[in-house]
């Protein structure tokens, strides 16, 4: 069972997210808009060993 709790609204704060791109880490928010939607648009996958 989740049993996650959420805190209030004035007390919760935006995670910056970065992604490896070319090479190079970078914020997905300096990212234009055409590449921001390729991103959420990305399948994560585990590669077995």
């Amino acid at each position: 069972m989740n049993h996650a709790k959420q805190l209030p609204e004035a007390q919760r704060q935006r995670c910056e997210v970065w992604t490896r791109v070319m090479g190079y880490h970078r914020p997905v928010a300096a990212f234009n808009p055409g590449k921001q939607s390729e991103h959420r648009e990305r399948q994560h996958f585990c590669e077995a060993k």
